[in-house]
């Protein structure tokens, strides 16, 4: 399953990389992509696991920058 969430309050490029960085290294995650420009966090990972590896990402975001919130 591939989605696309909305981010809000990402403040810079750098944090998205870390972002990106941290959420790829979650066991199942089949690829992601934290697009600055966009305000947007794109995530493919297996159907029966995506809910789990979502809110582990949400985690990850938070880490980075607690003040992102990702639009559901």
């Amino acid at each position: 399953m591939k989605k696309s969430f909305e981010l809000e309050d990402l403040d810079c490029a750098n944090c998205a990389q870390k972002m990106q960085d941290a959420i790829a290294k979650i066991e199942g995650v089949d690829s992601v992509s934290v697009n600055f420009l966009a305000q947007k966090l794109t995530l493919e990972a297996a159907d029966d696991k995506f809910d789990a590896i979502l809110k582990e990402a949400i985690k990850a975001i938070k880490k980075v920058e607690p003040d992102c919130t990702v639009i559901l």
